[in-house]
């Protein structure tokens, strides 16, 4: 190549100062050659790096956009639009990072590698020839020096050949030395314009390359989806900003609105005490403790539910119990340092709370909600109405919440009045309807104005005292057992399964045969507890045997109540609420109308209420063919009975045969009284013989007549 300056090999041996300065320049250039390409290696590198970061980014995008379907977001939906659109982005990515993997590929092989050996390989071996080439040098000095330093007034041939071969040897290795690393230094102006050069045409090659597969891959097809999500995406931006200034809209009427509101204290005249609620909620400050004389104050959110008084720190999930505010009192007080306090006791005087609303309304209106709970004053509302929503709340007091939505509306109640319902009463039943509930009347299925039994009470506690101290002999409960239990009656039973449940309530019904029956009991029983506020519910352990089932006291194991396998008529669950389930009973003892007593008993467990069904059903089975056992052996026993009682008669029979045989000899030989017998004696029968043998004529002639 013209134009490149390069080292005289011819000079090399002579090795002079100018040829020595020569050199200087050459190795001045190595130099900054070095610098450079340090340089340039290092941004190559970057280069190279993030082309790898890319392409694993872009990979890992293609991965999270085919995850996005796995993901559950807490307030999406399944969003099956975008699912697919996602799908087909991660497709294209997918694709443009197999691209820029490719192109990863082709930079290490294109760019980097050559520029790489160039620092490696050429640059190493320069410096490595410079360093030999200084150690010949010094050799060669020393050698020379030592030749000049020979006497010549004592020659010493065997020295002086010693040195002149050491002259020899050095000179040679220094001029080898030196003519391959002016060679190396030579060769250095073309490989660096190599490695310069090399490098940044893979560079554009691999761009290019990369560009051109793009393209192939992006086709038309691909430019009119993107086409269409981007207007898609304009779409919802302008979605976005319409719902924006509705917002903002929305903020400030709130503002307006709420301006009175911002006033912890407002004026009653324009903002009136509200004495109508049934249900309140907002920021209290409640007073404790912390130590015998003083006390703090807290800040709480506090809601009504039902008939208890909750409240909530700000960070907890859900709120806690706070009182039982059924048939409590609650009244205005004073506090030493505090203002719009009020003070609420529990209805057996135990517990007390102490508040403070914020305002004087706020206070006023809690303690107006309190009474109206408290005495049950559902104001400005008809009964059909109260009637609907008690049953609403009978249902949502024992069957959780399904949706988020229903959970968050749980936990903040309004703070205004309820508001009217237009459902019915069969509507929020605790059962779903079915063609024949629709095809019977309430009355066909529960006694009318029968009594809800809601607490266990044994049998036995349920009799007048003076039958309760005759002793156990005269107890009976009403299935027709005796009071006093029996020691083994379940110890060899094949069953034997235990469910934890909790007894919401009993009463009488008619019907037994649809499980309607226990669908109406179910109806009736949350009705009256939601109405009476009763929520509190008596677990007990359930098992189940297949003579019995038995309600035990979990903490004393004594058995409450006892009910014959045989006395249940029908056991289901509720459709909706699988946690409800019931069974009636039909009673031994006493009749009404003409039929037996039968009690619907409804309770509610922890597991599956099928289960528990299933349980019974399976008991019951295997009741039933015990039974069958049970009745074919006893027949099997009545038959070998009575076949043993005519083998009785039958030898009986011959017994007397042979007796009237001998009856008939006797007979025979009395009949001659004046004959001597064989001994030479006269034999005579007795009044009791006489009688024998009329007694054995008469059984013969019945024989015979048998015969």
């Amino acid at each position: 190549m013209p134009g490149i300056d390069k080292l005289p090999l011819e000079e090399t041996l002579e090795d002079s100062p100018q040829t020595r300065s020569l050199l200087g320049v050459f190795e001045e250039d190595t130099a900054a050659t070095s610098s450079y390409f340090s340089q340039l290696f290092k941004a190559m590198q970057r280069i190279y790096d993030a082309q790898n970061e890319l392409s694993a980014a872009t990979h890992l995008t293609s991965r999270l956009l085919k995850d996005y379907e796995k993901q559950r977001f807490p307030l999406g939906g399944d969003d099956e639009v975008m699912s697919s659109t996602l799908q087909q982005f991660a497709k294209v990515i997918d694709e443009l990072s197999s691209c820029h993997a490719v192109l990863s590929t082709q930079l290490a092989d294109a760019m980097m590698f050559p520029i790489t050996q160039f620092q490696e390989r050429d640059l190493r071996e320069i410096v490595i020839l410079k360093e030999v080439f200084q150690i010949s040098s010094d050799d060669h000095d020393t050698a020379v020096n030592r030749y000049s330093r020979l006497s010549k007034r004592k020659e010493n041939e065997k020295v002086k050949s010693e040195v002149m071969e050491d002259v020899y040897t050095s000179r040679k290795k220094q001029h080898e030395t030196i003519m391959h690393y002016f060679a190396s230094l030579n060769m250095l102006q073309y490989k660096k314009k190599i490695a310069l050069l090399e490098p940044l045409l893979g560079y554009m090659q691999a761009q290019i390359s990369f560009f051109k597969l793009g393209s192939e891959n992006l086709t038309q097809q691909w430019e009119e989806f993107l086409t269409n999500i981007g207007t898609s995406v304009q779409n919802v931006r302008r979605e976005m900003d319409s719902d924006a200034e509705a917002t903002e809209q929305t903020i400030q009427d709130l503002k307006v609105a709420s301006d009175p509101l911002y006033m912890p204290d407002p004026d009653p005249n324009k903002i009136p005490v509200n004495r109508n609620l049934t249900r309140k909620a907002g920021y209290l400050n409640t007073r404790y403790k912390t130590g015998l004389v003083s006390s703090a104050w807290e800040r709480q959110y506090f809601f009504t539910q039902g008939g208890n008084l909750m409240s909530q720190s700000r960070g907890d999930v859900a709120g806690g119990l706070v009182m039982d505010i059924d048939n409590c009192s609650v009244m205005a007080v004073d506090c030493d340092d505090r203002r719009f306090c009020f003070q609420i006791t529990s209805f057996d005087g135990k517990k007390a709370v102490i508040l403070q609303a914020e305002s004087r309304k706020d206070c006023e209106e809690w303690i107006a909600t309190i009474n109206n709970i408290s005495k049950r004053i559902y104001l400005s509302e008809n009964p059909e109405e109260i009637a609907a929503r008690v049953n609403q709340s009978a249902l949502e007091a024992v069957t959780p919440s399904p949706s988020f939505q229903q959970r968050h509306e749980s936990f903040r109640p309004s703070t205004q009045g309820r508001p009217k319902t237009g459902r019915s009463g069969s509507q929020c039943s605790a059962g779903s309807e079915s063609p024949a509930l629709s095809s019977l009347s309430l009355e066909s299925l529960v006694a009318p104005d029968t009594p809800i039994q809601f607490d266990i009470i044994s049998p036995v506690s349920e009799e007048h005292p003076s039958q309760a101290k005759s002793g156990a002999q005269g107890r009976t409960n009403p299935f027709g057992e005796s009071g006093g239990s029996k020691s083994e009656e379940s110890e060899d039973s094949i069953l034997h399964q235990l469910f934890i449940v909790r007894f919401l309530g009993s009463m009488e019904v008619k019907a037994t045969e649809s499980a309607d029956v226990i669908y109406e009991t179910m109806r009736q029983i949350l009705a009256a507890r939601a109405i009476h506020n009763i929520f509190r519910m008596t677990e007990s352990h359930l098992l189940v045997t297949c003579e019995c089932l038995k309600l035990i006291d979990p903490q004393t194991q004594v058995t409450r109540l006892r009910f014959p396998l045989s006395s249940v008529v029908l056991c289901t669950s509720h459709q909706e609420n699988k946690r409800l389930f019931g069974f009636v009973l039909k009673t031994a003892g006493g009749r009404v109308d003409g039929r037996p007593v039968t009690v619907c008993y409804v309770f509610e467990s922890n597991n599956d209420g099928e289960k528990i069904c299933d349980s019974v059903g399976l008991a019951k089975q295997i009741a039933l063919h015990s039974e069958m056992d049970r009745k074919a052996t006893q027949k099997q026993r009545e038959l070998d009975k009575a076949k043993e009682k005519q083998q009785e008669e039958l030898h009986k029979q011959k017994q007397i045969e042979k007796d009237l045989e001998e009856q008939s000899r006797l007979i025979a030989a009395s009949s001659r009284p004046g004959q001597p017998a064989a001994d030479g004696q006269f034999l005579v029968l007795s009044n009791s013989q006489s009688e024998d043998s009329d007694a054995g004529e008469e059984g013969q002639k019945t024989g015979e007549s048998e015969a």
